[in-house]
């Protein structure tokens, strides 16, 4: 029988450790070199794009490049507008997600586990198949060019209920429901005051998720809202490449902005998404 010694056990988790390291580290440098190419090239002039070998190195541009955004698109309008929209969508899907999730999870009712799975199925319907109905019903109430078009139809997920009956399910315990009935609490007021709480980690998950799909989100704004003053930043930036000459700095400084509060709200919120993804990972 061979015995390994502690000394060859720690070398060996010395070297994977490291090894696991240097992945990480190349993974993250994978990740984050679009941005940067992206800054590097919002910070230059546009034949700088074209060299052989292309600059890596940040420019002296980038004031330049943004003032150019500015004298070509309403980019702070287009940005409050996105801004309107995010946030609006983002809050009504927290709410009307998760109380659509506790009634899953924890509420008995006929035919809940058939409208749940109808709810699963839905997620597998590619969007682009909804988005003539979706411009017919648009057109018919009147709400073209419009933000209501863009808000009211994201106002409520699938994917949201989904994580949210999971989260609610696997971290409320039945007891504190059970407790809360005995003490004679509404089914709302069980949501608002018990539920509600221990939901910030899936909140923070969510909110993220859904504030930077709908703020990147193209094709539908881009189909409702034709009036320029209602284009959201993403369909303004767009419009940055219908010039004869394409200015590339330009394009890709109004793409750099229009990152910047995706990167912040990240940041503010990054400790309740990472929480939420490890939560149940470690178990007692």
């Amino acid at each position: 029988m061979k015995i390994t010694s502690t000394g060859d056990k720690k070398k060996r988790w010395s070297i994977s450790k490291i090894f696991t390291y240097i992945l990480l580290f190349m993974g993250s440098l994978l990740s984050l070199f679009p941005f940067y190419w992206m800054f590097v090239i919002a910070t230059n002039q546009t034949h700088v794009v074209n060299k052989m070998p292309p600059a890596m190195l940040p420019g002296k541009e980038l004031v330049k490049n943004f003032q150019n955004v500015l004298s070509n698109i309403d980019f702070f309008k287009a940005l409050l507008n996105s801004f309107i929209v995010s946030t609006t969508v983002t809050l009504s899907v927290l709410f009307l997600c998760s109380l659509a999730g506790y009634a899953f999870a924890k509420l008995r009712f006929r035919g809940k586990n058939l409208l749940f799975a109808f709810i699963l199925v839905t997620m597998m319907i590619p969007p682009q198949l909804g988005l003539i109905p979706s411009y017919v019903i648009i057109t018919k109430l009147g709400w073209l060019n419009d933000l209501k078009a863009v808000i009211v139809p994201g106002m409520v997920s699938a994917f949201g209920i989904f994580w949210m009956r999971q989260y609610i399910k696997e971290s409320v315990p039945d007891e504190l429901i059970e407790a809360a009935k005995i003490d004679g609490c509404s089914h709302f007021r069980i949501y608002w005051n018990v539920v509600v709480p221990l939901l910030l980690p899936a909140f923070a998950t969510l909110g993220i998720i859904t504030y930077m799909g709908v703020w990147n989100d193209f094709m539908w704004p881009l189909v409702v809202l034709k009036d320029s003053s209602m284009h959201t930043i993403q369909v303004a930036i767009r419009s940055l490449n219908d010039t004869y000459v394409r200015d590339y700095g330009m394009v890709m400084s109004g793409t750099f902005w229009s990152t910047v509060p995706l990167i912040i709200i990240f940041l503010i919120f990054n400790k309740f998404f990472i929480d939420s993804l490890t939560k149940g990972a470690i178990k007692s």
